[in-house]
């Protein structure tokens, strides 16, 4: 293979990952709706969600250490096979065991997705020049995947709008073209991503696997040695718990205002492509806020009020009402983002960056998970309104936990001797945390806006 220039490296990244997202687009808009209408309960629904987080939470660390053994572009032609799987299941199924299934295939698809072209990107650059900007690819790919999945819903609610097409209702249409997206997105990855690699075979992936146990148990052991990351990590909790309200309530809470299922979902394709633009908009105005009152008060003024907008999202009547709550709720997640990002990227050395993101990554997992579970639980006992008013409580509680962070930026740094862990030293693959007392004062210039999904 010859080695890619700089632009098609760049252009081939953005062309794939614009098709990765596509898809996801479409079918945000009719994903819960469209197991309701085919008789699924609230509760159920919180269920086979549940599944997804789950299995990525297990196959994540494992998934990275596969692609390191047989190489990115295998790993994600098999994650692109089972995600078609997977919609091409959600087309037909109409139980909960099968839907269950099509949200465990889910899972093991984002888990093994998760990286690899990114890390194909950044190598292919560097390959090209060791002295390339791969900020200026990796910013654009932020930018893509909100305009395509932006997109994507806006397309989404043109089709529901449709109305019946063949034997297919209306909330099901969107999942047929998003199939059609499929099959393209996996005939250009294997067209578009080549990829030099040295035969490394099974032994290699013994080795990958043989070292998940330490690298999970390092990870977790860092939570031990820093307060301050610890308190972060924390915040993603409450965070990945409270995200249920708008991402799987507001469709009903909307169903319910407006009257009917498909009615909704129509107002949802183009609400949800405007929510993508404010969460976008929400990045770039952050770090404008953050330098007046500090990047950790930001952050924790941002948990309250998102907690404020889904608070109007359970409550105000009438559409309009309850989109206006939705979008502000996009525009202050959007500008949460890098400013949680950013702190969390303060508590660690240069090279081990990656590990404490995917950390972060992984608690959000089950976080969302147990918050499918309870509030789809809530609000069939009770009601829609009632289970996003827990989950708004559940947000904005998470404020104080961003205090370390804050108190640090105040401190002069002291450097602490960093504790080995337990049965020998750390290996090289497992991030050294910065303790409480040695955070640096944060400088919000270098933020960088993060994705406005953190799916």
């Amino acid at each position: 293979m010859t080695t890619l220039t700089l632009r098609q490296a760049r252009g081939r990244y953005l062309v794939l990952l614009g098709l990765r997202w596509f898809p996801v687009g479409l079918m945000i808009p009719v994903g819960t709706l469209l197991m309701l209408e085919r008789g699924l309960t609230l509760p159920q629904v919180g269920l086979v969600v549940a599944a997804q987080g789950l299995v990525v939470l297990v196959l994540e660390l494992p998934t990275g250490g596969l692609a390191d053994a047989i190489g990115r572009k295998p790993v994600l032609v098999l994650a692109s096979l089972l995600c078609l799987a997977s919609v091409a299941l959600l087309i037909f199924v109409d139980s909960v065991g099968l839907f269950l299934l099509v949200f465990v295939l889910q899972g093991i698809f984002r888990a093994l997705d998760s990286g690899p072209l990114d890390s194909w990107y950044v190598d292919a650059v560097l390959a090209a020049d060791p002295d390339a900007d791969i900020e200026r690819g990796l910013g654009g790919g932020g930018a893509v995947l909100g305009v395509a999945v932006g997109a994507g819903a806006l397309l989404s609610g043109g089709l529901v709008a449709l109305g019946p097409i063949g034997g297919f209702s209306a909330l099901t249409v969107p999942v047929v073209v998003a199939f059609v997206f499929e099959v393209i997105a996996l005939v250009a990855l294997v067209v578009l991503l080549p990829e030099v690699r040295q035969a490394r075979g099974v032994a290699a992936l013994r080795d990958s696997l043989r070292g998940v146990p330490t690298a999970i148990g390092g990870a977790f052991g860092l939570l031990r040695r820093s307060r301050i990351l610890l308190a972060l990590v924390a915040v993603e909790l409450f965070w990945g718990f409270g995200m249920v309200t708008f991402e799987t309530l507001l469709p009903v809470r909307l169903s319910e205002v407006v009257g009917n299922p498909d009615d909704a979902a129509a107002l949802l394709g183009p609400a949800g492509s405007v929510a993508w633009l404010a969460s976008a908009a929400g990045a770039g105005l952050a770090p404008v806020i953050a330098r007046r009152i500090g990047v950790a008060p930001t952050a924790a003024l941002l948990r309250i009020v998102q907690g404020a907008t889904v608070v109007g999202m359970g409550l105000l009547a009438g559409p309009v009402g309850v989109i206006a709550a939705y979008l502000a709720c996009y525009l202050v997640h959007g500008a949460s983002n890098p400013l949680h990002m950013g702190l969390l990227h303060r508590q660690v050395d240069g090279p081990y960056r990656t590990s404490v993101i995917s950390l972060n990554s992984m608690v959000s997992q089950p976080a969302g998970a147990l918050g499918g579970v309870v509030l789809t639980a809530v609000a069939g006992a009770t009601s829609v309104t009632t289970a996003m008013l827990v989950g708004a409580v559940v947000l904005a509680v998470a404020a104080p936990l961003y205090l370390p962070a804050w108190r640090a930026t105040r401190n002069a740094p002291v450097v602490v001797p960093e504790e080995p862990v337990p049965g020998g030293p750390v290996p090289a693959s497992i991030p050294q945390a910065r303790t409480g007392t040695e955070a640096n004062p944060t400088d919000v210039r270098a933020i960088e806006p993060a994705n406005p999904s953190r799916s």
